[in-house]
């Protein structure tokens, strides 16, 4: 996978902060580049996938490792 064109740390926060924050990086990117952000809410994953769905941005891999999640979009 090529490497992201921009990364976002949200560890430490909760629901909605993780997802409000990678819609302003989003908005900020220009079509097809990639995002990388790292999580540690528990429940990213599954916001993840439905913002994902909502907003037509692609989620291209979910990685859990320990307890962090690290998911990656494609700009719309």
């Amino acid at each position: 996978m090529q490497a992201a064109d921009r990364e976002l740390d949200v560890k430490g926060l909760a629901c909605p902060l993780p997802i409000l924050r990678t819609k302003k990086a989003l908005a900020e990117m220009v079509s097809g580049q990639l995002l990388r952000v790292v999580a540690t809410d528990a429940h990213a994953a599954k916001d993840f996938q439905a913002f994902a769905r909502q907003t037509g941005n692609e989620l291209l891999s979910t990685v859990e490792d320990n307890a962090t999640f690290e998911f990656i979009f494609k700009r719309k």
